[in-house]
């Protein structure tokens, strides 16, 4: 009797076991994830350190790198004084000669040449000088006059200070000049570009006249004129308006044909 009422007791609860599990939902086993915590000789990782090192490792979540900049224009600093003057170097080798270069402008006209005449006149003399006094500026320096005494057929240039040949022959000419105190006087008689004669006066407490003269074959449009050559020392000639001092002469002596 014992047994069936055991017998029953099972078969009761059995039953109940199965309406329970009918009527009520099943629930999935929840699933846990492993995480490597460290090794025997490791320390402790922390979950959160282990999630950046996968996310670090994977291009999609790498940190950008940053490059720090320095604005140089902060650290400049003001501008130094200028430098000492350095020695000039040495110089170079002569360059090639350039292109020829364009023609200048068209100079001035001229003053009017002698008069014309049928019979060619077989004379020629000049007598000119010279109001201003003269320094030497320069190695070589031309010597022009200002005060016309005699100018036949006006054959000297007062523009230019040239006397120019229009009759072949023999010419004598001369120059008188007054030196200045404690200056040199140092003048060339010039013929085209070659000086002919010199008139020469050494410096000195008083100042004196001095004169050179001779006699030129020249061809027809030859030149002669007077040039101031400088050397080491002063070099000058003496005048003033009031009085003339300095004058230049010259006159045909024989033609060359008669």
């Amino acid at each position: 009797k014992m047994s069936a009422v055991f017998l029953l007791l099972l078969v009761s609860t059995a039953n109940v076991g199965a309406v329970l599990e009918k009527g009520l939902p099943r629930r999935e086993p929840r699933r846990l994830s492993c995480v490597r915590c460290c090794g025997p000789s490791e320390q402790p990782v922390s979950i959160i350190s282990s999630r950046y090192a996968r996310m670090s490792s994977d291009p999609a979540y790498s940190v950008p790198k940053v490059q720090p900049t320095i604005d140089i224009t902060i650290l400049k600093g003001e501008k130094g004084e200028m430098g000492e003057k350095g020695y000039p170097g040495a110089v170079g080798k002569e360059g090639e000669r350039g292109l020829r270069g364009l023609n200048g402008q068209k100079g001035q006209k001229g003053q009017p040449g002698p008069q014309g005449h049928s019979c060619k006149q077989l004379y020629a003399a000049f007598s000119v000088g010279r109001r201003k006094p003269l320094h030497s500026s320069d190695y070589f320096q031309h010597v022009t006059f200002d005060t016309e005494f005699v100018n036949l057929y006006k054959h000297f240039n007062m523009f230019s200070g040239k006397f120019f040949c229009y009759v072949a022959g023999v010419y004598y000419f001369s120059l008188n000049v007054h030196t200045w105190n404690f200056k040199e006087t140092y003048l060339h008689l010039m013929k085209n570009e070659k000086e002919v004669a010199i008139l020469y006066a050494q410096p000195s407490d008083r100042s004196i006249m001095q004169s050179q003269s001779l006699m030129l074959d020249l061809q027809e449009g030859e030149e002669v004129w007077v040039r101031m050559f400088k050397r080491e020392r002063e070099n000058a000639i003496y005048s003033e308006e009031s009085d003339v001092y300095i004058i230049f002469n010259g006159h045909l002596i024989k033609p060359a044909i008669e």
